[in-house]
């Protein structure tokens, strides 16, 4: 299995970066993650680190090579995140509990599996046009809302699950994916998809080379920002 990788993190406008992403991988598999911290929660920087952490041991004990089955290791992952957070919060004595968003790709066997939690997002693209993207676990974007409430009234902010809350997440999990040659996929979370449109990111991510257009998409997001 062949790819290319870049990862970019910047703390943009916030006071702390609480990002965190990672990928390991075998002769046949490769796991990629991100995760994002939430504010208004304690330690959120650690939550995310955690959910990481967790889908890294996980990879790292089931993939001999290959993973059984791909999808039972993200439901699996997910679950043992969510759990090590409560477990953490337990531990500090916490009055409420760290929490965060997660998305977390699979590649094995040129199929694509993944999952997540929340607004942190994958995007996958072929030949510069968008072939999927994943639905935010907001209110902005709940079949509900979109049926029930008016546009100015949504906040895109406020999620309706997360790893790290008292009840149990709700994740969705989306494969097989057949891959082809140059497909290109992105993990980010809302402080780049938050001042990008789709387009600009699918643009962007499939005018250039992945080192030199995820450069340029974070650079295109911190001035946009500034400007709003």
């Amino acid at each position: 299995m062949k790819f290319s990788i870049f990862q970019l993190s910047r703390i943009g406008g916030r006071e702390k970066n609480e990002d965190r992403m990672g990928y390991c991988y075998t002769r046949d598999a490769g796991l990629f993650v991100l995760a994002d911290g939430m504010g208004g929660h304690p330690d959120g920087e650690v939550a995310a680190q955690i959910a990481l952490q967790t889908f890294s041991a996980q990879f790292q004990r089931r993939a001999h090579a290959r993973l059984a089955v791909v999808s039972d290791f993200l439901s699996i992952g997910v679950m043992a995140a969510h759990h090590e957070i409560i477990r953490y919060a337990s531990a500090q004595a916490l009055l409420d509990t760290p929490r965060t968003t997660v998305v977390a790709a699979v590649v094995q066997d040129g199929v694509l599996h993944w999952v997540h939690c929340g607004d942190s997002r994958l995007y996958v693209l072929r030949q510069g046009k968008l072939l999927a993207r994943t639905r935010d676990h907001s209110y902005a974007e709940s079949h509900q809302a979109q049926a029930g409430a008016a546009p100015e009234v949504l906040n895109r902010n406020v999620l309706f699950t997360c790893l790290g809350s008292p009840t149990k997440p709700i994740y969705d999990m989306t494969g097989p994916v057949l891959l082809e040659q140059g497909d290109r996929l992105l993990l980010c979370s809302d402080g780049l998809w938050g001042t990008l449109s789709d387009e600009d990111i699918s643009r962007q991510l499939g005018a250039d080379s992945v080192s030199q257009s995820v450069p340029e998409l974070v650079e295109q997001a911190l001035r946009k920002a500034g400007d709003s």
